[in-house]
């Protein structure tokens, strides 16, 4: 069993998240980072991932997804799918900011849960839990600390049923924690190897494919690279990458997906055969895929490996550096040179070598090569210095 770190948007594209192996998914990140998304949880489930949720986020997306064969656990789960609860906020915590992700704040779900426990006990009654709880939700949810329990129960005159929820604690550390208990009903579940159920298609779309893209990796010569950092530094660096592109296109033309192959220059033929290959045909590539990668990437070499590792960790050091960095804020017509240089041809010439290399257009091809921006720039002042 491996415990990892709330899920992100991406992490269940992870290729150590193989196929067979079995995903409890609990805690999540949505703040500071992209939420794991639907069609992610799909994806997994589609390639034989069972995938139980609970407690947080993990409740909450298996109660969207229980249809298409998502496994829900615990009294979160089911208050999600019955529709007693509906807002994110009521599983959402405040985290600490060491990367140890310690929920520093209470979740509504589980403050609901011991004014339950209270009302049963006849420390509060039902009037006075209704009004606590709404007062509880008015706090935002990065906010909601004990002290900020222990002010609102003060201010509501309800001091009673702090000191009875602080007395509770003091024999238990996780008294009244909901979310805590589902957590481990559902690994128990997973350790018990239930069946899962069975798993309804859902056709794949570009987001999910381009997603995928994003986040396949490998580790090649000791080096873990993004399978789409290797592919993009070819086609931007690689002379010979236009002929490994047509090549492509032809193995494509011959092995179709769920039609009888032809060779190639047939099917241009057929569509008036003035234009090249690149120029009609734009098949989608999925990374995922090991003998597309290893046809597009076949002309690649070591010191291409660890140019793309140096690339990747400007990168990092741009994004360490600068507060807010994204690669798509780089500017366009720094990459448009990088371009330029790299394929030796004035700008206005950028689309014709752009289709010839599998990157569509000029823009595509702009904001794929985008990612290569910091670490060029690097190698730009090195050989500026040397120079010197």
């Amino acid at each position: 069993m491996r415990v990892r770190p709330p899920a992100r948007h991406g992490d269940l594209f992870d290729p150590s998240v193989a196929d067979g192996d079995q995903v409890v998914l609990i805690d999540g990140v949505y703040h500071q980072s992209p939420a794991l998304r639907h069609k992610e949880v799909l994806s997994a489930l589609e390639r034989g991932v069972p995938v139980i949720g609970a407690a947080s986020i993990g409740a909450l997306r298996a109660a969207e997804l229980a249809p298409y064969g998502m496994v829900g656990v615990g009294a979160v789960f089911d208050a999600y799918a019955c529709g007693e609860i509906e807002g994110d906020d009521e599983v959402a915590v405040g985290q600490a900011p060491d990367g140890q992700w310690q929920a520093l704040t209470w979740p509504l779900v589980n403050l609901r849960y011991v004014l339950g426990l209270a009302r049963d006990e006849g420390v509060v009654g039902r009037e006075r839990a209704a009004v606590l709880l709404e007062a509880f939700r008015a706090v935002y949810y990065p906010q909601r600390t004990p002290a900020a329990v222990r002010a609102v129960c003060r201010r509501e005159g309800a001091v009673d049923f702090y000191d009875w929820l602080a007395d509770r604690r003091s024999g238990d550390q996780y008294f009244g924690d909901l979310k805590r208990a589902d957590a481990l009903a559902a690994v128990r579940r997973a350790l018990a190897g239930a069946p899962p159920p069975g798993v309804v298609p859902v056709p794949e779309n570009p987001y999910v494919r381009q997603w995928a893209n994003s986040f396949a990796q490998s580790r090649v010569a000791g080096l873990d690279l993004l399978t789409v950092d290797r592919l993009v530094y070819q086609q931007v660096f690689d002379p010979r990458f236009p002929r490994r592109w047509h090549a492509f296109l032809e193995h494509r033309s011959l092995h179709p997906a769920g039609e009888r192959g032809r060779p190639l220059a047939e099917r241009l033929a057929e569509v008036g055969g003035s234009l090249p290959a690149h120029r009609v045909f734009h098949p989608q590539v999925d990374l995922r895929d090991e003998q597309t990668v290893a046809r597009l990437l076949a002309g690649e070499t070591l010191a291409d490996r660890h140019a793309v590792a140096r690339y990747a960790r400007a990168r990092e050091a741009a994004r360490t550096a600068q507060p807010g960095f994204s690669i798509g804020a780089i500017r366009a017509d720094l990459t448009r040179t990088l371009l330029s240089e790299a394929w030796q041809v004035p700008i206005d010439q950028l689309d014709a070598q752009a289709s010839a290399r599998g990157l569509g257009t000029a823009v595509r091809a702009v904001d794929a090569a985008r990612r290569l921006v910091p670490g060029y720039l690097d190698e730009c002042k090195e050989r500026a210095a040397h120079a010197g």
